[in-house]
């Protein structure tokens, strides 16, 4: 079974860093603890504010999942990161192991 990586890159409004940061923290919690996921948060080297989150599931079956299932605490934060988003904008990018 082929794993599946979603990444998740933005940039964020730079007076909005220690928020995001902050938030950041509480997702990393919630995702890994609650919804029992593989999941990460990684700033790009040489550009500050900019980030990247990643989720990796085991299934393309889990990864069909990931949005199906947000509870609504998972709804709550990725409504509040919107908030701070630098031009709300965010690119997503799913990667699929080669076997």
């Amino acid at each position: 079974m082929s794993k599946v990586l979603l990444q998740i890159s933005y940039e964020i409004d730079p007076e909005k860093r220690e928020q995001f940061l902050a938030l950041a923290s509480e997702m990393k919690a919630h995702f890994i603890q609650a919804r029992k996921k593989n999941y990460a948060v990684y700033e790009q080297k040489g550009k500050k504010n900019s980030f990247v989150e990643e989720f990796t599931c085991a299934s393309m079956e889990e990864y069909d999942a990931l949005e199906d299932n947000l509870d609504e605490k998972s709804e709550d934060l990725v409504n509040k990161l919107e908030g701070i988003l630098k031009g709300g904008k965010a690119k997503y990018s799913t990667l699929t192991e080669i076997e």
